[in-house]
């Protein structure tokens, strides 16, 4: 029988949780059993793709984690769940939430991006992962995130370590003055932090936005103990990562994460 560690694509990003015991993973396009525009690694239920091989490259996330990943219904909300053994019952319908946490080494974190940001969280005692796209960025997420895992796991601030996975970078993410505006932004004609505009070819105004810098900045207001990761661009790397603004019947990926 494999290893978990065997069953973990090498292409698959992994962060690093210092002196904590959880086992965690970004998957990539690389490594899954689905065939044409979800080749390989697809774990989209809502994308067309054969749903034996969406099950079979569930598994396989579980398979790797050492536990049960329990996947969500993402609705681009704030609202966090914690996870518990009737989530995972035959028949019991997706929490409808965009992110989750985790006391239990039988029980792991799921979250699926195809642009969005995903966020791993790690402390003594839990875990938690968040689909961090700007809707939900702006509405909170990150924080209701952090709050639920310090009341679960019984922890402080200080005490948590995040990784931000891969999404669509600052180069790509053209967004219009409805965005600016979520983040407490006037949507001026003109550079902005973390929103540098750049008008479409027909003249009007657009910006393209820092997913990540946004997401770092909520991060480190919050007083977290460490912060990483962030490098990656889903749009620009068409050959390993799937994209929803390039591809939108292409794949989706998951940032999972369970304790040991």
């Amino acid at each position: 029988m494999l290893s978990e560690a065997a069953l973990i694509d090498p292409d698959w990003l992994r962060p690093e949780f210092t002196g904590l015991s959880v086992q965690a993973f970004m998957t990539t396009r690389a490594g899954g059993v689905s065939q044409g525009a979800h080749a390989s690694m697809n774990v989209g239920g809502a994308v067309e793709d054969d749903p034996a091989a969406v099950a079979a490259n569930r598994a396989r996330v579980s398979q790797a984690l050492g536990a049960q990943a329990v996947f969500l219904h993402q609705v681009h909300g704030s609202d966090v769940a914690r996870l518990a053994p009737e989530h995972v019952l035959p028949g019991v319908p997706q929490l409808k939430v965009d992110a989750s946490v985790s006391t239990r080494p039988d029980l792991a974190v799921a979250i699926q991006v195809a642009d969005c940001l995903p966020v791993l969280f790690a402390a003594p005692g839990g875990v938690a992962g968040a689909h961090a796209g700007w809707r939900g960025l702006a509405g909170g997420v990150l924080e209701n995130t952090v709050a639920e895992l310090c009341a679960a796991a019984g922890c402080q601030p200080g005490q948590v370590q995040a990784w931000m996975g891969a999404c669509i970078g600052p180069s790509a993410f053209e967004v219009g003055a409805d965005v600016l505006q979520a983040f407490g932004r006037a949507p001026l004609l003109h550079d902005q932090p973390l929103f540098s505009y750049r008008p479409n070819a027909a003249g009007e105004p657009r910006w393209r936005a820092d997913l990540v810098g946004l997401a770092r900045q909520r991060l480190q207001a919050l007083g977290l103990g460490s912060i990483s990761g962030g490098a990656w661009c889903t749009y620009s790397e068409d050959s390993r990562f799937f994209s929803y603004r390039r591809e939108r019947l292409g794949g989706r990926m998951v940032a999972a994460i369970s304790l040991r």
